[in-house]
């Protein structure tokens, strides 16, 4: 009982910091659901937990979409994160969480010391953007940062670049759950957690939304990067401490 109630409150962390960050909540909750299940169960539950969690985006922020960028960025997001998810099943747990925390740790700084890193907001960048976040998404569970550099680009409002990123991701994450379930990602002692998860996807986003009215987008994303850093660090230095 204890350990889910600690597993509750890191997956609300988790949501609210993705909602308000734009980065999508799995950039946390996959290394720290990862110090609860082996990584290729975490995949797997990942996916099933931002199912909801986009669903509940797109609820609260559901005040327009760009329909050009979905159609660019999903297509071949979709594509990717299905051949990610593929070959997720011949790579060990270990060694796709030590991939996932080098990962953490160069986009966050990457994006820390780069801070006015923007890109060419052109259908190219659009539709290799959505392949390479489709890919990591499939194969690390996360490519939440890559979609929201490629997203910040096109100077979106942030209710329209929030519900931007979740359609997309929906589509990502209904695609490479069925991977996954065909890899045997999923399991049925798990399943308990998807309603539990829902709620948390819902209250989550609420108070991200909220949170999102209070603070520069600066001032968050900055401490956002920090976190996913220190995340990297102790994801990577698990194997060693733990």
């Amino acid at each position: 009982m204890e350990f889910l109630i600690y597993f509750i409150l890191l997956a609300l962390l988790a949501e609210i910091i993705g909602t308000v960050g734009g980065f999508g909540s799995s950039m946390l909750f996959v290394p720290i659901a990862s110090y609860f299940f082996d990584f290729h169960s975490v995949l797997g539950i990942t996916a099933l937990f931002h199912l909801s969690s986009n669903i509940s985006k797109i609820f609260f922020f559901r005040e327009g979409f760009n329909k050009k960028l979905i159609i660019r960025m999903g297509f071949s997001a979709i594509v990717f994160v299905s051949i990610g998810a593929w070959l997720s099943k011949y790579i060990t747990s270990d060694l796709l969480e030590k991939s996932l925390a080098i990962f953490l740790i160069l986009i966050s700084l990457t994006l820390l010391i780069f801070r006015n890193l923007k890109l060419n907001p052109t259908r190219t960048t659009a539709i290799i953007g959505g392949a390479l976040s489709g890919f990591l998404a499939g194969i690390l569970g996360t490519g939440g940062t890559i979609r929201g550099v490629v997203l910040a680009s096109y100077h979106l409002k942030s209710s329209v670049f929030i519900a931007t990123s979740a359609v997309i991701d929906l589509g990502i994450d209904a695609s490479r759950s069925i991977v996954y379930m065909a890899n045997g990602f999923v399991h049925q002692h798990d399943l308990y957690l998807i309603p539990i998860l829902l709620v948390v996807s819902f209250i989550g986003t609420y108070i991200g939304k909220q949170i999102l009215s209070l603070l520069t987008e600066n001032q968050f994303k900055n401490s956002v990067l920090i976190l996913i850093l220190v995340t990297g660090v102790l994801t990577l230095s698990k194997g060693v401490f733990i």
